[in-house]
């Protein structure tokens, strides 16, 4: 064999070692740069997952047929550089894309599965050339047939392993999807290079000025919007985070917002004073109404820490324990939310269903929920019955838990609202649900507070002003339809949120 021809096969190997890496880096990237627009529910990976499934399908097959007749490593270089190129085509026109999808009154179903299909379908069915043109350039004769398709899917499937572990557990934390797919793109079009180093100087200078172009673009774009806007975008373990100055036009007041869906904002609060800009944090002060002599509190939710500090400044010599799954949100709280370390609370990095497993029995007077990842993205793990019962069996004696949910309280949008009340009911001796902006009809999507209490309701003497206020706004839980019991085995919180998804978007046309 030739000097030539074995820098040939050892470019094909690599080729097919790292093109296995790139699909699944680009695979789970994919996750993170729907999930602002679509959340990241199974919805979103499984349609994902199967799209681009689909995609590489249709590539092989496409492949295949063509390798028999153009058995030529030119080809393949060829589809390199056109996945490289719709690549870059992913990172300048997502935004664009996934906000007029989101936009659009489809099922949330639709949405993924269309968000998939234009994004990422074209430049996976490219990348499935990779396999078919490899076996077909490295097969001599049919006797090693099997043994060299047994190789080079072996060598495929290492790399997707290694793939797969890079983009989650270093890439996506340390590096952020939109220059990770930067890094595809380039890795794209220098094998491309290799499997045909005489590509036209024309071919090579369009793959560098679109990379360039999207690399330039989306780097200028987000340092004006810091500069600018105040806009300040990164990416943690779990979410891709966006942190932006703006103004409360309620009151005209200038607020921090953090926000990891395009309809919300998870946390914000009020520049001058710190205090929590969002109205729903204060019916967790109903603590004082229903559990007078409280202590101890956990939160399961953190984000950017509202309520915790505004507790620990109300409520001297109270403790709270603040568990709070993605550590990026408790550094991006310390850095842009004023989150300071504080004796009393104690924050803990885990997930809310895992630490109240573990959890000691009888250790809180109040458990208070707001893990919500985006408003319409739920933690299935959270909802179910398995789930409230260890929240009761944390709970000590006469102890409340309160929740906030986004849904409606009428119609399909209240879906879940309806399942939750229900699987509350199952465990707790009563819950009660709060409407926080009064003013909203009940067919809306809003903020509505759930309290489930293990034990009578205390009596209403010696509340004060602020609770007998949001007290007032109690709604008739009886009027809400009910929909079976959530359990660890049966919780189709991702089919009931997406009729209030649905019913959001509408209300914003």
């Amino acid at each position: 064999m030739s000097f030539k021809s074995t820098i040939s096969e050892q470019a094909l190997n690599l080729t097919v070692f790292l093109g296995g890496g790139l699909v699944m880096v680009y695979e789970i990237v994919g996750s993170r740069v729907l999930s602002p627009y679509v959340g990241t529910s199974t919805y979103t990976w499984t349609s994902l997952i199967g799209i681009i499934l689909g995609a590489l399908s249709i590539g092989y097959w496409i492949a295949g047929r063509l390798a028999d007749r153009r058995p030529s490593q030119r080809v393949l270089a060829a589809a390199l550089f056109a996945s490289g190129l719709l690549v870059c085509g992913t990172v300048i026109a997502d935004d664009v894309v996934l906000s007029a999808i989101a936009s659009t009154p489809l099922p949330l179903e639709i949405k993924t599965v269309v968000s998939s299909l234009i994004l990422f379908a074209p430049a996976a069915a490219l990348m499935g050339f990779i396999v078919p043109y490899a076996v077909k350039l490295k097969t001599r004769s049919l006797d090693e047939t099997g043994a060299t398709v047994g190789r080079l899917y072996a060598l495929s499937t290492v790399g997707s392993i290694a793939g797969t572990f890079a983009a989650g557990f270093v890439l996506i934390p340390f590096v952020g999807s939109t220059r990770t797919l930067y890094g595809v793109a380039a890795i794209l079009f220098v094998l491309g290079l290799l499997l045909f180093p005489s590509a036209a100087p024309r071919q090579k200078a369009m793959a560098a000025t679109l990379l360039l172009a999207a690399v330039v673009i989306n780097e200028t774009a987000g340092m004006m919007l810091a500069g600018t806007l105040g806009v300040y975008e990164t990416d943690t373990r779990y979410s891709k985070v966006k942190i932006v100055d703006t103004v409360k036009r309620a009151n005209g007041r200038k607020i921090r917002a953090m926000s990891i869906d395009p309809y919300i904002y998870q946390s914000s609060m009020y520049l001058d004073d710190g205090e929590p800009a969002s109205s729903y944090h204060r019916y967790y002060h109903l603590i004082n109404a229903f559990k007078p002599d409280f202590s101890n509190v956990l939160m399961i939710g953190g984000a950017g820490y509202s309520f915790p500090k505004q507790y620990l400044k109300r409520y001297p010599g109270k403790k709270i324990d603040v568990v709070e799954i993605d550590p990026g949100m408790t550094s991006l709280a310390r850095k842009y939310f004023r989150l300071k370390d504080e004796a009393a609370m104690t924050i803990i990095h885990e997930d809310g269903r895992v630490f109240l497993n573990e959890a000691p029995s009888k250790s809180y007077d109040a458990v208070l929920i707001d893990a919500f990842s985006t408003m319409f993205s739920i933690p299935q793990q959270l909802t179910t019955i398995e789930a409230v019962r260890e929240i009761s069996r944390v709970l000590k004696p006469h102890g409340v838990v309160i929740l906030n949910i986004g849904t409606a309280i009428k119609g399909d949008a209240a879906m879940f609202l309806g399942a939750e009340i229900a699987t509350y009911e199952a465990v707790f001796n009563e819950v009660r649900v709060y409407k926080v902006d009064d003013s909203k009809a009940d067919e809306n999507v809003q903020n509505v507070i759930l309290a489930a209490f293990k034990g009578s309701v205390p009596e209403a003497e010696g509340r004060d002003d602020e609770s007998k206020e949001m007290l007032a706004t109690e709604f008739p839980s009886a009027s809400v339809r009910r929909f079976p019991v959530l359990t660890d085995d049966l919780a189709p919180v991702e089919y009931y949120s997406s009729f209030a998804q649905s019913r959001f978007v509408k209300e914003l046309r």
